[in-house]
């Protein structure tokens, strides 16, 4: 038997050359993102366990990261801190099939219709737009299983794994539970991920000019060195931009939150409630570590898995420094 008849074979082939950004250059790039999101999403659960717990009742989770997991351990044991672990691995693994496979077919297409030294000169707006895009689609995929993660966070008897908490949800809220939070998570996660690939390009490009290199002349362990870092400062500057929105969606998904009426009523109503500055600022510490070490941990996992799919990830370049 040929490795091109095995299962999978033809995602681990190499791309051919002279097709380099094919139809299996974007489905190796939307594998290396699902398996990304997956890992470092799930890796965190119980930092995320704490910080939704955190921003649901802040008055019984007052002391901080480490104190909340301490409350969390004593009082329901240490299983409780992989709450949701099911809906978040899934879910992100979803997610990020869009979002990381979307922004590499958005901003390859951009520079194949702008050509590459208007690319170039707007490569900051091509990764705002192409991370806004992809995003939305990838929240539609995303909103319904983050739904019942936060449902089972807030309440740990609702339900005993995701398929349950789906059934649950479903006979409870009808279709429309899956989305009472689209609007809070649309306006949490796409400037969350513009400034996230924005950041991280930027910074990525800053980090290769100093040492006066562009990624090909660097080892890939040189070149993981460079995502990681660049990945910490995008995680830190996308966390304090999405976090009010994160509060939000942690509070609209929990039972009777805001009240009865539409969405955007229910969403005014906990904002109310809570303030501007608790909004900003409650479990915002937890979510900076969190999300710093989720999005270096991302851009590392990612360029990782497309070297060892064969793939060379897509990098802007600068048509006159030749």
């Amino acid at each position: 038997m040929s490795a091109q008849s095995l299962p999978g074979s033809v995602l681990l082939a190499p791309s051919p050359s002279g097709t380099k950004h094919d139809l299996m250059y974007y489905l190796k790039g939307a594998a290396a993102g699902g398996i990304c999101c997956s890992i470092t999403h799930g890796a965190l659960c119980p930092v995320d366990v704490v910080k939704t717990r955190v921003q649901l009742d802040p008055v019984k989770y007052n002391s901080g990261l480490v104190g909340g997991m301490r409350k969390v351990v004593a009082e329901e044991g240490a299983m409780a801190l992989t709450t949701g672990l099911g809906a978040t691995a899934f879910g992100y693994f979803i997610q990020g099939w869009f979002k990381f496979g979307g922004v590499e077919f958005f901003k390859i297409k951009a520079v194949e219709t702008l050509g590459e030294e208007k690319a170039w000169n707007n490569k900051t707006n091509i990764y705002l737009g192409s991370a806004a895009c992809a995003e939305t689609i990838a929240d539609v995929f995303l909103c319904p299983l983050e739904a019942v993660r936060i449902r089972s966070v807030s309440d740990p008897d609702f339900c005993d794994g995701l398929a349950d908490g789906f059934a649950k949800m479903l006979k409870a809220d009808g279709i429309g539970g899956f989305y009472a939070g689209f609007l809070p998570i649309l306006a949490k996660q796409v400037p969350y991920t513009m400034a996230k690939f924005a950041v991280q390009g930027e910074a990525a490009d800053a980090i290769y000019a100093s040492m006066g290199k562009s990624p090909s002349d660097l080892s890939n362990v040189a070149n993981l060195g460079v995502s990681l870092s660049s990945g910490v400062i995008a995680g830190v500057a996308a966390a304090v931009i999405s976090h009010p929105a994160d509060t939000l969606l942690s509070k609209i998904n929990k039972a009777g939150a805001g009240g009865d009426g539409p969405m955007m009523g229910r969403l005014m109503n906990i904002a109310k409630e809570v303030g501007f500055v608790n909004l900003c600022t409650v479990g915002l510490l937890p979510r900076c570590v969190m999300i710093g070490t989720l999005t270096a941990g991302q851009f590392g996992i990612f360029d990782t898995v497309m070297n060892a799919l064969g793939a060379s990830k897509f990098h802007f370049h600068d048509p006159t420094s030749n």
